[in-house]
């Protein structure tokens, strides 16, 4: 049986998150990406939390983003995202991809992520 796109990022990302782990010192952030829009949160795995996030549905970035699903919409949601993290207290994350190749919209999101001051 054939199996779709999907499901084998559905398998990348199963392998990626045995090592990858989210500690209140550490979180995770994690990426989610869709042909029309793009979101990242970031999570504390031990309590099972998310701390925050950010996505080009926001009411905040609606406004300046025309169109959710490209790489300058990833970028400003990378920026965001960034922004709330280091007013949260948190500077260094575990990045990740989600199963999606690092490129496009995900390498986007990441370089804007980094300008906000995000280290990983």
């Amino acid at each position: 049986m054939a199996t779709s796109r999907n499901d084998r990022r559905l398998k990348r990302h199963a392998r990626v998150r045995k090592n990858v782990f989210g500690t209140p010192e550490k979180p995770r952030m994690c990426v989610y990406r869709s042909n029309k829009n793009i979101s990242v949160q970031i999570i504390d795995d031990v309590n099972g939390v998310t701390l925050c996030s950010a996505s080009s549905l926001d009411k905040a970035l609606k406004a300046e983003i025309a169109n959710g699903g490209n790489k300058e919409a990833a970028k400003q949601v990378g920026k965001a995202v960034g922004e709330r993290a280091i007013a949260k207290g948190i500077k260094v994350v575990a990045f990740d991809r989600g199963g999606y190749l690092y490129h496009g919209r995900v390498k986007e999101l990441a370089d804007g992520a980094r300008e906000a001051g995000l280290e990983f």
